[in-house]
Protein backbone atom coordinates (compact mmCIF):
# COMPACT_ATOMS: atom_id res chain seq x y z
CA UNK A 1 0.00 0.00 0.00
CA UNK A 2 1.29 3.46 -0.88
CA UNK A 3 2.38 5.63 2.00
CA UNK A 4 2.70 9.40 2.17
CA UNK A 5 6.14 10.54 1.15
CA UNK A 6 8.07 13.61 0.09
CA UNK A 7 9.57 14.44 -3.29
CA UNK A 8 12.73 16.42 -2.59
CA UNK A 9 14.77 15.57 0.50
CA UNK A 10 13.26 17.77 3.26
CA UNK A 11 16.60 17.85 5.07
CA UNK A 12 18.24 19.58 2.10
CA UNK A 13 15.61 22.27 1.52
CA UNK A 14 17.46 25.12 3.20
CA UNK A 15 20.90 23.94 2.05
CA UNK A 16 19.75 23.74 -1.61
CA UNK A 17 17.24 26.58 -1.43
CA UNK A 18 18.70 28.59 -4.33
CA UNK A 19 19.01 25.51 -6.55
CA UNK A 20 15.36 24.56 -5.91
CA UNK A 21 14.18 28.13 -6.51
CA UNK A 22 16.09 28.24 -9.81
CA UNK A 23 14.48 24.96 -10.91
CA UNK A 24 11.04 26.47 -10.21
CA UNK A 25 11.91 29.67 -12.06
CA UNK A 26 13.39 27.88 -15.06
CA UNK A 27 10.34 25.60 -15.33
CA UNK A 28 7.93 28.55 -14.94
CA UNK A 29 6.47 26.99 -11.78
CA UNK A 30 5.06 29.46 -9.28
CA UNK A 31 6.20 28.09 -5.91
CA UNK A 32 7.26 29.81 -2.69
CA UNK A 33 10.34 27.84 -1.66
CA UNK A 34 10.89 29.94 1.48
CA UNK A 35 7.34 29.21 2.64
CA UNK A 36 7.97 25.48 2.22
CA UNK A 37 11.19 25.76 4.24
CA UNK A 38 9.34 27.66 7.00
CA UNK A 39 6.65 24.96 7.11
CA UNK A 40 9.29 22.26 7.38
CA UNK A 41 11.08 23.99 10.22
CA UNK A 42 7.80 24.60 12.04
CA UNK A 43 6.83 20.95 11.58
CA UNK A 44 10.22 19.90 12.95
CA UNK A 45 9.80 22.13 16.01
CA UNK A 46 6.36 20.69 16.79
CA UNK A 47 7.61 17.13 16.25
CA UNK A 48 10.48 17.81 18.67
CA UNK A 49 8.05 19.23 21.24
CA UNK A 50 5.79 16.20 20.79
CA UNK A 51 8.68 13.81 21.32
CA UNK A 52 9.65 15.65 24.51
CA UNK A 53 6.04 15.62 25.78
CA UNK A 54 5.82 11.88 25.11
CA UNK A 55 9.11 11.34 26.96
CA UNK A 56 7.80 13.25 29.98
CA UNK A 57 4.53 11.34 29.88
CA UNK A 58 6.33 7.99 29.79
CA UNK A 59 8.48 8.97 32.77
CA UNK A 60 5.36 10.18 34.57
CA UNK A 61 3.61 6.85 33.97
CA UNK A 62 6.64 4.94 35.27
CA UNK A 63 6.69 7.11 38.41
CA UNK A 64 3.03 6.26 39.01
CA UNK A 65 3.86 2.63 39.57
CA UNK A 66 5.37 3.31 43.00
CA UNK A 67 3.18 3.82 46.09
CA UNK A 68 1.79 7.34 46.43
CA UNK A 69 -0.06 8.95 49.35
CA UNK A 70 -3.32 10.86 48.82
CA UNK A 71 -1.88 14.27 47.99
CA UNK A 72 0.81 12.80 45.78
CA UNK A 73 -1.74 10.63 43.96
CA UNK A 74 -3.98 13.62 43.26
CA UNK A 75 -1.05 15.73 42.01
CA UNK A 76 0.17 12.81 39.90
CA UNK A 77 -3.26 12.31 38.36
CA UNK A 78 -3.57 16.01 37.60
CA UNK A 79 -0.14 16.09 35.98
CA UNK A 80 -1.03 12.99 33.98
CA UNK A 81 -4.13 14.67 32.59
CA UNK A 82 -2.10 17.77 31.67
CA UNK A 83 0.54 15.73 29.86
CA UNK A 84 -2.11 13.71 28.04
CA UNK A 85 -3.81 16.91 26.86
CA UNK A 86 -0.47 18.39 25.82
CA UNK A 87 0.43 15.30 23.81
CA UNK A 88 -3.01 15.25 22.18
CA UNK A 89 -2.75 18.94 21.28
CA UNK A 90 0.75 18.58 19.84
CA UNK A 91 -0.30 15.49 17.85
CA UNK A 92 -3.11 17.52 16.27
CA UNK A 93 -0.75 20.40 15.50
CA UNK A 94 1.81 17.99 14.04
CA UNK A 95 -0.78 16.36 11.75
CA UNK A 96 -1.98 19.73 10.53
CA UNK A 97 1.42 21.33 9.90
CA UNK A 98 2.90 18.16 8.40
CA UNK A 99 -0.10 17.91 6.06
CA UNK A 100 0.43 21.53 4.98
CA UNK A 101 4.14 20.88 4.48
CA UNK A 102 3.48 17.69 2.49
CA UNK A 103 1.07 19.53 0.20
CA UNK A 104 3.48 22.46 -0.27
CA UNK A 105 6.40 20.12 -0.94
CA UNK A 106 4.41 18.37 -3.67
CA UNK A 107 4.37 21.67 -5.53
CA UNK A 108 8.15 21.67 -5.91
CA UNK A 109 9.63 20.03 -9.03
CA UNK A 110 12.78 17.97 -9.29
CA UNK A 111 16.14 19.70 -9.54
CA UNK A 112 17.62 20.42 -12.98
CA UNK A 113 20.62 18.80 -14.61
CA UNK A 114 23.33 21.48 -15.00
CA UNK A 115 23.41 20.90 -18.79
CA UNK A 116 19.65 21.25 -19.31
CA UNK A 117 19.03 24.27 -21.55
CA UNK A 118 17.12 26.98 -19.68
CA UNK A 119 14.20 28.41 -21.60
CA UNK A 120 10.82 27.77 -23.19
CA UNK A 121 9.61 24.89 -25.34
CA UNK A 122 11.46 26.19 -28.41
CA UNK A 123 14.77 26.62 -26.57
CA UNK A 124 15.83 22.96 -26.80
CA UNK A 125 19.43 22.12 -27.72
CA UNK A 126 20.32 19.91 -30.68
CA UNK A 127 22.37 16.90 -29.56
CA UNK A 128 22.76 14.99 -32.83
CA UNK A 129 21.01 13.84 -36.00
CA UNK A 130 20.69 10.54 -37.85
CA UNK A 131 19.90 10.20 -41.53
CA UNK A 132 18.81 12.85 -43.97
CA UNK A 133 15.25 13.80 -44.91
CA UNK A 134 14.46 12.03 -48.16
CA UNK A 135 14.51 14.08 -51.36
CA UNK A 136 11.32 12.88 -53.06
CA UNK A 137 11.09 13.01 -56.86
CA UNK A 138 7.31 13.27 -56.51
CA UNK A 139 4.98 15.23 -54.23
CA UNK A 140 5.07 13.57 -50.83
CA UNK A 141 1.70 12.93 -49.17
CA UNK A 142 0.74 12.82 -45.51
CA UNK A 143 -0.06 9.59 -43.71
CA UNK A 144 -3.81 10.23 -43.75
CA UNK A 145 -3.96 10.41 -47.54
CA UNK A 146 -1.72 7.36 -47.87
CA UNK A 147 -3.69 5.33 -45.29
CA UNK A 148 -7.01 6.30 -46.87
CA UNK A 149 -5.98 5.11 -50.32
CA UNK A 150 -4.59 1.87 -48.92
CA UNK A 151 -7.61 1.33 -46.60
CA UNK A 152 -5.37 1.12 -43.51
CA UNK A 153 -7.09 3.42 -40.99
CA UNK A 154 -10.74 4.21 -40.27
CA UNK A 155 -11.36 7.36 -38.25
CA UNK A 156 -14.95 7.89 -39.38
CA UNK A 157 -16.44 4.68 -37.98
CA UNK A 158 -14.25 4.91 -34.88
CA UNK A 159 -15.67 8.37 -34.20
CA UNK A 160 -19.20 6.95 -34.28
CA UNK A 161 -18.24 4.13 -31.93
CA UNK A 162 -15.84 5.86 -29.52
CA UNK A 163 -15.57 9.54 -30.47
CA UNK A 164 -13.05 11.77 -32.20
CA UNK A 165 -9.34 10.90 -32.08
CA UNK A 166 -10.03 7.16 -31.86
CA UNK A 167 -9.34 4.93 -34.85
CA UNK A 168 -9.41 1.45 -36.35
CA UNK A 169 -6.19 0.03 -37.81
CA UNK A 170 -6.94 -2.28 -40.72
CA UNK A 171 -5.18 -4.74 -43.01
CA UNK A 172 -1.39 -4.28 -43.01
CA UNK A 173 -1.64 -1.42 -40.49
CA UNK A 174 -3.01 -3.91 -37.95
CA UNK A 175 -0.10 -6.23 -38.72
CA UNK A 176 2.29 -3.28 -38.45
CA UNK A 177 0.92 -2.52 -34.98
CA UNK A 178 1.77 -6.06 -33.84
CA UNK A 179 5.08 -6.19 -35.72
CA UNK A 180 6.37 -2.98 -34.13
CA UNK A 181 5.71 -4.30 -30.62
CA UNK A 182 7.63 -7.52 -31.18
CA UNK A 183 10.39 -5.76 -33.10
CA UNK A 184 10.94 -3.21 -30.30
CA UNK A 185 10.99 -5.94 -27.66
CA UNK A 186 13.59 -7.90 -29.64
CA UNK A 187 15.74 -4.76 -29.78
CA UNK A 188 15.74 -4.16 -26.02
CA UNK A 189 15.40 -7.59 -24.38
CA UNK A 190 19.08 -8.47 -25.02
CA UNK A 191 19.95 -5.47 -22.80
CA UNK A 192 18.34 -7.13 -19.80
CA UNK A 193 14.79 -5.78 -19.95
CA UNK A 194 12.05 -7.98 -18.50
CA UNK A 195 8.84 -7.86 -20.60
CA UNK A 196 5.72 -7.05 -18.56
CA UNK A 197 2.15 -6.61 -19.77
CA UNK A 198 0.78 -4.09 -17.30
CA UNK A 199 -2.75 -3.09 -16.29
CA UNK A 200 -4.20 -0.23 -18.32
CA UNK A 201 -5.61 1.35 -15.15
CA UNK A 202 -4.12 2.65 -11.90
CA UNK A 203 -5.27 4.25 -8.67
CA UNK A 204 -4.98 8.06 -8.43
CA UNK A 205 -2.45 7.85 -5.58
CA UNK A 206 -0.13 5.74 -7.78
CA UNK A 207 -0.44 8.28 -10.60
CA UNK A 208 0.33 11.11 -8.17
CA UNK A 209 3.25 9.10 -6.81
CA UNK A 210 4.85 9.08 -10.25
CA UNK A 211 4.43 12.86 -10.47
CA UNK A 212 1.38 13.02 -12.76
CA UNK A 213 -1.79 14.96 -12.03
CA UNK A 214 -4.88 12.72 -12.26
CA UNK A 215 -7.31 15.57 -11.56
CA UNK A 216 -8.02 19.16 -12.60
CA UNK A 217 -8.30 21.06 -15.86
CA UNK A 218 -4.64 20.51 -16.81
CA UNK A 219 -4.82 16.74 -16.41
CA UNK A 220 -4.44 14.59 -19.53
CA UNK A 221 -5.75 11.53 -17.67
CA UNK A 222 -9.12 9.85 -18.04
CA UNK A 223 -10.85 8.96 -14.77
CA UNK A 224 -13.34 6.09 -14.55
CA UNK A 225 -16.72 7.13 -13.17
CA UNK A 226 -17.79 5.46 -9.90
CA UNK A 227 -14.39 3.78 -9.52
CA UNK A 228 -11.21 4.85 -7.79
CA UNK A 229 -9.28 4.19 -11.00
CA UNK A 230 -7.84 6.08 -13.97
CA UNK A 231 -6.73 4.99 -17.43
CA UNK A 232 -2.95 5.24 -17.66
CA UNK A 233 -1.23 7.62 -20.06
CA UNK A 234 1.95 5.51 -20.00
CA UNK A 235 3.06 2.26 -18.38
CA UNK A 236 5.68 4.33 -16.56
CA UNK A 237 2.85 4.68 -14.02
CA UNK A 238 2.15 0.97 -13.59
CA UNK A 239 5.81 -0.07 -13.72
CA UNK A 240 6.85 2.49 -11.10
CA UNK A 241 3.86 1.72 -8.91
CA UNK A 242 4.63 -1.99 -9.10
CA UNK A 243 7.44 -1.58 -6.56
CA UNK A 244 5.99 1.08 -4.23
CA UNK A 245 7.28 0.59 -0.64
CA UNK A 246 9.88 -1.89 -1.92
CA UNK A 247 13.41 -2.19 -0.52
CA UNK A 248 15.69 -3.82 -3.11
CA UNK A 249 18.93 -5.52 -2.28
CA UNK A 250 21.83 -3.79 -4.01
CA UNK A 251 22.53 -6.80 -6.22
CA UNK A 252 18.98 -6.60 -7.66
CA UNK A 253 19.87 -3.31 -9.33
CA UNK A 254 19.70 -2.12 -12.00
CA UNK A 255 16.24 -3.57 -12.64
CA UNK A 256 15.08 -3.00 -16.22
CA UNK A 257 11.45 -3.47 -17.21
CA UNK A 258 9.75 -3.32 -20.61
CA UNK A 259 6.11 -2.33 -20.16
CA UNK A 260 3.58 -3.33 -22.81
CA UNK A 261 0.32 -1.41 -22.52
CA UNK A 262 -2.33 0.70 -24.12
CA UNK A 263 -2.04 4.38 -23.26
CA UNK A 264 -4.92 6.83 -22.95
CA UNK A 265 -4.68 10.62 -23.05
CA UNK A 266 -7.42 13.23 -23.21
CA UNK A 267 -5.16 15.53 -25.29
CA UNK A 268 -7.22 18.48 -24.08
CA UNK A 269 -6.53 21.53 -26.20
CA UNK A 270 -4.41 19.58 -28.70
CA UNK A 271 -5.75 20.70 -32.06
CA UNK A 272 -4.40 21.95 -35.35
CA UNK A 273 -2.91 20.67 -38.56
CA UNK A 274 0.20 19.18 -36.96
CA UNK A 275 -1.91 17.16 -34.49
CA UNK A 276 -4.08 15.52 -37.13
CA UNK A 277 -4.51 11.86 -37.88
CA UNK A 278 -2.48 9.34 -35.88
CA UNK A 279 0.01 11.86 -34.56
CA UNK A 280 -2.10 12.87 -31.55
CA UNK A 281 -4.79 10.38 -30.52
CA UNK A 282 -6.66 9.34 -27.39
CA UNK A 283 -5.42 5.71 -27.38
CA UNK A 284 -2.25 4.04 -28.60
CA UNK A 285 0.01 1.09 -27.84
CA UNK A 286 3.46 1.65 -26.42
CA UNK A 287 6.51 -0.31 -25.28
CA UNK A 288 8.01 1.63 -22.37
CA UNK A 289 11.46 1.09 -20.85
CA UNK A 290 11.69 1.68 -17.11
CA UNK A 291 14.77 1.40 -14.89
CA UNK A 292 15.38 1.28 -11.15
CA UNK A 293 19.06 1.82 -10.34
CA UNK A 294 21.57 3.12 -7.81
CA UNK A 295 22.03 6.92 -7.84
CA UNK A 296 25.55 6.76 -9.22
CA UNK A 297 24.33 4.74 -12.23
CA UNK A 298 21.45 6.90 -13.42
CA UNK A 299 23.31 9.13 -15.89
CA UNK A 300 24.85 6.10 -17.59
CA UNK A 301 21.47 4.36 -17.64
CA UNK A 302 19.95 7.46 -19.24
CA UNK A 303 22.56 7.37 -22.00
CA UNK A 304 21.80 3.68 -22.61
CA UNK A 305 18.04 4.30 -22.89
CA UNK A 306 18.72 7.01 -25.47
CA UNK A 307 21.07 4.69 -27.37
CA UNK A 308 18.37 1.98 -27.50
CA UNK A 309 15.79 4.45 -28.82
CA UNK A 310 18.24 5.51 -31.52
CA UNK A 311 19.01 1.87 -32.37
CA UNK A 312 15.31 1.17 -32.96
CA UNK A 313 14.71 4.12 -35.28
CA UNK A 314 17.99 3.65 -37.12
CA UNK A 315 16.79 0.11 -37.90
CA UNK A 316 13.43 1.49 -39.07
CA UNK A 317 15.34 3.80 -41.47
CA UNK A 318 13.66 6.93 -40.13
CA UNK A 319 15.61 10.24 -40.20
CA UNK A 320 15.55 11.86 -36.76
CA UNK A 321 17.21 14.38 -34.51
CA UNK A 322 17.97 14.14 -30.80
CA UNK A 323 17.14 17.19 -28.71
CA UNK A 324 17.89 18.10 -25.09
CA UNK A 325 14.56 19.42 -23.77
CA UNK A 326 14.51 22.94 -22.30
CA UNK A 327 13.63 23.54 -18.65
CA UNK A 328 10.14 25.01 -19.12
CA UNK A 329 9.13 21.99 -21.23
CA UNK A 330 10.09 19.42 -18.59
CA UNK A 331 7.54 17.68 -16.42
CA UNK A 332 7.99 18.04 -12.66
CA UNK A 333 9.68 14.60 -12.18
CA UNK A 334 12.32 14.99 -14.91
CA UNK A 335 15.88 15.97 -14.02
CA UNK A 336 16.81 15.79 -17.70
CA UNK A 337 14.96 14.67 -20.82
CA UNK A 338 15.92 13.83 -24.40
CA UNK A 339 13.45 13.53 -27.29
CA UNK A 340 13.83 11.84 -30.64
CA UNK A 341 12.02 13.84 -33.33
CA UNK A 342 11.44 12.10 -36.64
CA UNK A 343 11.30 13.87 -39.97
CA UNK A 344 7.71 13.56 -41.19
CA UNK A 345 7.34 14.64 -44.86
CA UNK A 346 3.57 15.11 -44.59
CA UNK A 347 3.66 17.18 -41.40
CA UNK A 348 2.90 20.89 -41.74
CA UNK A 349 3.13 22.61 -45.10
CA UNK A 350 6.39 21.11 -46.34
CA UNK A 351 7.34 18.49 -43.76
CA UNK A 352 8.70 19.02 -40.27
CA UNK A 353 9.98 17.24 -37.18
CA UNK A 354 7.65 15.44 -34.77
CA UNK A 355 8.36 13.77 -31.42
CA UNK A 356 8.46 9.96 -31.56
CA UNK A 357 10.22 9.03 -28.30
CA UNK A 358 11.40 10.60 -25.07
CA UNK A 359 13.61 9.44 -22.24
CA UNK A 360 13.86 11.03 -18.78
CA UNK A 361 16.08 10.66 -15.76
CA UNK A 362 13.85 11.32 -12.74
CA UNK A 363 16.63 10.72 -10.16
CA UNK A 364 15.04 9.99 -6.74
CA UNK A 365 11.99 12.24 -7.26
CA UNK A 366 9.50 9.42 -7.93
CA UNK A 367 11.22 6.99 -5.57
CA UNK A 368 10.74 9.35 -2.61
CA UNK A 369 7.04 9.65 -3.33
CA UNK A 370 6.66 5.88 -3.71
CA UNK A 371 9.14 4.90 -0.95
CA UNK A 372 11.27 2.75 -3.28
CA UNK A 373 14.68 2.12 -1.75
CA UNK A 374 17.63 -0.26 -1.80
CA UNK A 375 19.95 -1.53 0.91
CA UNK A 376 23.50 -0.37 0.32
CA UNK A 377 26.04 -3.14 1.02
CA UNK A 378 29.23 -2.54 2.97
CA UNK A 379 30.25 -1.96 6.56
CA UNK A 380 27.41 0.46 7.21
CA UNK A 381 24.38 -1.07 5.58
CA UNK A 382 21.75 1.58 5.02
CA UNK A 383 18.66 2.17 2.92
CA UNK A 384 18.82 4.73 0.11
CA UNK A 385 16.31 5.86 -2.48
CA UNK A 386 16.73 4.37 -5.94
CA UNK A 387 16.80 6.47 -9.09
CA UNK A 388 14.12 5.88 -11.73
CA UNK A 389 14.32 6.43 -15.48
CA UNK A 390 11.93 5.92 -18.37
CA UNK A 391 12.18 5.84 -22.13
CA UNK A 392 9.93 5.08 -25.10
CA UNK A 393 11.01 2.00 -27.03
CA UNK A 394 8.15 2.44 -29.49
CA UNK A 395 4.96 4.48 -29.52
CA UNK A 396 3.06 2.73 -32.27
CA UNK A 397 0.77 5.43 -33.63
CA UNK A 398 3.58 7.92 -34.24
CA UNK A 399 5.93 5.21 -35.48
CA UNK A 400 3.31 4.25 -38.07
CA UNK A 401 3.06 7.91 -39.16
CA UNK A 402 6.83 8.06 -39.64
CA UNK A 403 6.99 4.75 -41.54
CA UNK A 404 4.12 5.55 -43.91
CA UNK A 405 5.40 9.02 -44.77
CA UNK A 406 9.11 8.26 -45.04
CA UNK A 407 8.73 4.99 -46.95
CA UNK A 408 5.98 6.04 -49.39
CA UNK A 409 6.49 5.40 -53.10
CA UNK A 410 5.36 7.21 -56.25
CA UNK A 411 2.62 4.60 -56.91
CA UNK A 412 1.12 5.14 -53.42
CA UNK A 413 2.59 1.97 -51.94
CA UNK A 414 4.68 1.79 -48.76
CA UNK A 415 7.91 -0.19 -48.58
CA UNK A 416 8.51 -1.98 -45.29
CA UNK A 417 11.89 -1.29 -43.60
CA UNK A 418 14.12 -4.36 -43.99
CA UNK A 419 14.30 -4.87 -40.21
CA UNK A 420 10.49 -5.22 -40.08
CA UNK A 421 10.03 -7.56 -43.03
CA UNK A 422 10.43 -10.78 -40.97
CA UNK A 423 7.75 -9.52 -38.56
CA UNK A 424 5.36 -8.38 -41.29
CA UNK A 425 5.74 -11.28 -43.69
CA UNK A 426 5.83 -8.83 -46.61
CA UNK A 427 8.10 -6.07 -47.90
CA UNK A 428 5.44 -3.70 -49.23
CA UNK A 429 1.94 -2.39 -48.59
CA UNK A 430 -0.07 -1.87 -51.78
CA UNK A 431 -0.62 -0.35 -54.17
CA UNK A 432 -4.34 -1.07 -54.37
Amino acid sequence: MLTSATMLDPRSLRERRDEIAESCRARHIDADVDAVITLHERASEIRTALNEANRQRNEHQKAGKRKLDGDEREAHTSEGRRLKEEVSSLEGQAREIEGEFEQALRGLPNLLHPDTPVGNEEDWKLVSTSGEPRDFDFEARDHLALANDLDLVDFENAARVAGQKFYYLKREAALLEIALQRFALDQILPSGFIPIVTPDVARPEVIEGLGFNPRGEESQIYTIADHDLCLIGTSEITLGGMYADKIFSEDELPLRLAGISHCFRTEAGAHGRESKGLYRVHQFTKIEMFVFCRPEESEAQHAELLALERQIFDALEIPYRVIDIASADLGAPAYRKFDLEAWMPGRGEAGSWGEITSTSNCTDFQARRLKIRFRREGEKKKNEFVHTLNGTAISNARAIVAILENHQQRDGSITIPKALVPYMGCDRIGPR
